[in-house]
């Protein structure tokens, strides 16, 4: 038993060279990151006693333990640490002392925020002895936030933001513009490096923090643009007023010195769900609004209808992105229900209708944001990832029912054709009701119901299995020689797969191979009990789904159908980390016996170089058009060895953001699609 367990460990440690490219939607740029680390051997102490117990003082608990105060050390919380900045000065704008703030990527990739607020106060802290100013950036709970006379509601309630931003970051400058004077503090690792100094005079107000994120803590250290603008977009939108401007000192602008974007809404919510339909073809001439405040809880909720077949909606607590949703969306979709609900059926709609209508029938092709401003949340799970408050949810109930029984008795032409959509709607969920039970039932009448395509693999460990969706019978027929029988499966997908963008969802389930790819994940969607259709996870076969198709244009396309499936279908494969797209070689670069591959422009040229010495009489390039192209034994070293291969694994770092990519890369709307590609097309690589 200690001699398999140990061979276990080595084998474990054999898988250091396979890395994973993780594929952020919309943008589809790639981060490096380690997949396995290989950990050292660690003595094993005889005693433990008192002398073993380490009490870790200020903020060396959070250098110690990063994860436990932002989720994590790689690009996302490289990212957090920019939105604990923010967050103070969002709760600024929330008081009512801040209209603009502002972001620079330096171009050592360090951080500037500034805003036009009060200013951190400097003066002397009663307790401490020290400034103020120097408390709320070394102490962890501390802060105004949590003194409800300076700050109705505030988005960081842990009160460790800033402080963790200082002990995570190599080097922190904090300038503050307060009584006519400006102030300064250093900081290194979170430690002061000096007390606090007035540096100059001012007739401003305002905090800027420049930091430096620490090379000991984050595996990377270069901020992403789009990442940072998407989120101060969305900012913009749930704080109508308050300007937020962002700017990239590493790239430089078409027009400016250097890449710049203004984010500034006065419509709020309204833009905001305007925003989230460009590309789809909306019912409303505008969106309805609904503003109210109860027991200090404000409430602003925007929807719009439109002729898509899924509910499109996003939920925030003071700033905060609620992916769980929580008592707020209950008292949204409770409100939406019944109120429609109670029109139809006075209006005699749903007289000759032989079914019931669902709640979700209602919430189809809506598209809604729901925001609250809350005092005291209490979020369920420490990623805030629901809202727990249980009055919250009547509060919002009430709020929207009132406005949305106004709105429709003042537009019965509009309220006739949401609810025309609802039946439409309610059609269709009982025809794919029928198609799933169908697909379902010829499953179990026929054993395994494995389609036919699938070459399985031998292991039954869904942890060790994989499967690759290869494009073509012919690609599929080379994986199958090359792949390692014990724990790779092989489905070849013929042609392009349903655009499931412009169907209904009993439409997919006539698609021969979105028909395969359900039956051989072992996965299938069900209704709770509330009639919402979910995706149950729990017998899914393999615990790697890989896309693999041609590295051209006609590959891509095939990969971006795949991914919208996946995305309007199966997201719940994406958040739990199933999904990867295989990165197959675009040359070989050959001269004599000595041959090597390369993924990109770049990498052939050095190869060119390497081979040639820049002299090219006598190298051989091959430039793979398929995966067809190669042979199993190619295939096998360069796409699908699990020790030297690359992966993109999929992941929805932004939400909103990737609805309304897939919306114009697979939608309807021409214009949007043209637009994009003429903005990020660099160059054509056309094979003939």
């Amino acid at each position: 038993m200690i001699l398999k367990q140990l061979r276990e460990k080595l084998m474990a440690c054999k898988a250091v060279k396979n890395h994973l490219f993780f594929v952020s939607l919309p943008t589809f740029k790639i981060n490096r990151k380690i997949a396995y680390e290989m950990s050292e051997n660690k003595k094993q102490q005889p005693n433990y006693s008192a002398d073993n117990i380490t009490a870790l003082e200020g903020l060396e608990a959070v250098r110690k333990r990063p994860g436990m105060y932002i989720g994590s050390t790689d690009e996302k919380g490289l990212h957090h640490l920019v939105w604990e900045v923010v967050d103070n000065s969002i709760d600024e704008h929330l008081a009512g002392h801040c209209d603009t703030i502002t972001v620079r990527i330096n171009k050592n990739n360090s951080i500037t925020v500034t805003d036009n607020g009060r200013g951190i106060p400097t003066g002397m802290h009663a307790k401490l002895k020290k400034s103020a100013l120097e408390v709320v950036m070394t102490v962890l709970h501390a802060g105004g936030k949590f003194d409800k006379d300076t700050y109705k509601v505030s988005g960081g309630l842990h009160g460790v933001g800033v402080s963790c931003v200082n002990a995570l970051s190599e080097t922190l400058r904090a300038e503050v513009h307060r009584g006519g004077e400006i102030f300064e503090q250093i900081y290194k690792r979170g430690k002061p490096q000096e007390d606090v100094k007035v540096i100059g005079k001012t007739d401003k107000t305002g905090t800027t923090v420049t930091f430096q994120p620490d090379d000991e803590i984050f595996e990377t250290l270069v901020y992403k643009y789009e990442t940072l603008a998407n989120r101060m977009r969305e900012l913009s939108f749930l704080n109508k007023g308050l300007t937020l401007v962002i700017t990239d000192e590493r790239e430089k602008g078409e027009e400016t010195e250097f890449r710049t974007d203004t984010f500034h809404s006065e419509g709020g919510l309204k833009e905001f769900v305007n925003y989230l339909d460009a590309g789809k073809t909306t019912i409303l001439e505008d969106p309805i609004h609904v503003v109210g405040k109860e027991s200090d809880v404000e409430i602003e909720v925007a929807m719009q209808y439109n002729s898509s077949f899924k509910e499109n909606l996003y939920s925030y607590v003071n700033n905060i992105r609620t992916t769980e949703g929580g008592t707020h969306v209950r008292g949204f979709r409770m409100a939406v229900n019944r109120v429609f609900k109670k029109y139809a059926d006075a209006e005699g709609y749903l007289n000759k209708l032989k079914f019931d209508i669902a709640g979700e029938d209602f919430r189809e092709g809506l598209s809604a944001v729901v925001s609250v401003k809350v005092q005291e949340p209490q979020f369920k799970g420490q990623t805030k990832g629901e809202l727990g408050n249980s009055e919250v949810s009547g509060i919002v109930s009430r709020a929207v029912g009132e406005i949305l029984t106004h709105w429709l008795e003042e537009n019965k032409r509009l309220a006739k054709k949401i609810i025309d959509k609802v039946i439409l709607a309610a059609t269709a969920r009982h025809a794919a009701r029928k198609a799933r039970e169908m697909v379902q039932r010829k499953n179990v009448l026929t054993g395994s119901g494995l389609p036919g395509k699938l070459s399985d693999c031998s292991s039954r460990s869904p942890e060790k299995s994989e499967i690759f969706l290869v494009e073509g019978d012919s690609a599929g027929g080379t994986a199958k020689q090359g792949r390692d029988r014990m724990y790779q499966a092989i489905l070849p997908l013929r042609g392009k797969i349903l655009n499931v963008e412009k169907a209904m969802e009993h439409r997919i389930y006539e698609n021969e191979e979105i028909k395969n790819i359900f039956t051989a994940l072992g996965v299938k969607i069900e209704e709770n009990e509330e009639g919402e259709r979910v995706l149950n996870t729990e017998k899914l076969r393999y615990h790697k789904v890989i896309i693999m198709c041609d590295a051209d244009v006609d590959g891509s396309h095939i990969v971006t159908l795949i991914l919208t499936f996946f995305f309007r279908y199966m997201t719940r494969l994406i958040e739990q980390g199933h999904i990867y797209i295989a990165a197959p070689p675009l040359y070989q670069v050959k001269k004599g016996k000595k041959a090597a591959y390369a993924w990109d422009e770049e990498e052939r040229q050095k190869l060119v170089d390497e081979f040639g010495g820049g002299n090219e009489s006598g190298i051989s390039i091959q430039r793979y058009k398929g995966l067809g192209e190669m042979n199993a034994e190619q295939l096998w070293e360069t796409t699908m060895n699990a020790e030297v291969r690359t992966l993109r694994q999929v992941t929805i770092e932004d939400a909103p953001e990737c609805d309304r990519t897939f919306t114009m890369l697979m939608g309807d709307e021409v214009p949007p699609r043209r637009a994009f590609i003429e903005a990020n097309a660099t160059y054509a690589n056309i094979d003939i």
